[in-house]
């Protein structure tokens, strides 16, 4: 278990916090079940939070340097991001893509190879002021009004419960990446493993560690955190979607 700290249900071993003026982040390196992760926990309704996927020249973007260089006209910085969906071999978004209110690709519905298509996958979705995991069943019937979504799977945390093809004995294991909601989305928390593990034990920090109903996987083998207040740039080969928060520069 994860002892007493910043997070409900969640302490931390080393934790570290930063905030800015006008957006705020905590960050922590945690331990849970003998497993070492970092812990990102974000309110929707204070922190500029966003999707990047192309730059104004249409050419997606990859990398954390370049969103940050993309938003310096702007007078912006990004204080922190990871990637997150699933993306082709040209980076383009597998599932469902939706930036600044405008739908690149629509949602995703059947079965298909590979993780993404281990149904009940999701969507995250942030809203104004809010930003929510939901199954994509229940994504397509609530129809929420998303400025920013992004589709990827399998889910983690299914209204409380682990996705049902999830076996504690499994033997793939891989860092991985994801990002779970409380149900009403007022309060977001993305986390990556420092080590292996397998879909049951990631499902399980979301739900045991950090109480949180929902959660969905957005990849693994190519998870990558950038936060700057933790020493963290992780450096490789270039991405599809990503998420950010975005502060003044």
């Amino acid at each position: 278990m994860i002892r007493g700290g910043v997070f409900p249900a969640l302490a931390a071993l080393l934790p570290l916090v930063f905030a800015l003026p006008a957006a705020a982040v905590t960050c922590q390196d945690s331990d849970f079940d003998g497993k070492s992760y970092t812990i990102c926990e974000t309110d929707p309704a204070r922190e500029d939070l966003r999707l990047f996927l192309r730059g104004d020249d249409g050419r997606i973007l990859g990398q954390f340097n370049r969103i940050d260089a993309a938003l310096e006209p702007a007078g912006e910085r990004l204080i922190f991001a990871m990637n997150a969906g699933m993306f082709h071999p040209d980076r383009s978004p597998v599932g469902h893509y939706i930036e600044d209110s405008q739908q690149e690709k629509p949602v995703i519905e059947w079965p298909s190879p590979g993780n993404f298509g281990l149904l009940p996958n999701g969507v995250f979705c942030i809203g104004d002021r809010e930003a929510r995991v939901y199954e994509t069943t229940q994504y397509l019937a609530a129809q929420p009004d998303c400025l920013y979504a992004t589709q990827s799977g399998p889910m983690l945390v299914i209204d409380g419960a682990l996705h049902p093809r999830f076996l504690p004995d499994s033997s793939s294991r891989y860092l991985r990446n994801g990002v779970g909601t409380t149900e009403n989305g007022d309060r977001v928390v993305f986390a990556i493993s420092n080590e292996r593990v397998t879909f049951d034990e990631f499902g399980r920090l979301f739900r045991d560690g950090l109480g949180l109903p929902q959660a969905l996987y957005f990849d693994g083998k190519v998870s990558r955190l950038y936060a700057p207040a933790l020493g963290r740039h992780d450096p490789g080969l270039p991405v599809g979607p990503i998420v950010g928060i975005v502060a003044p520069r």
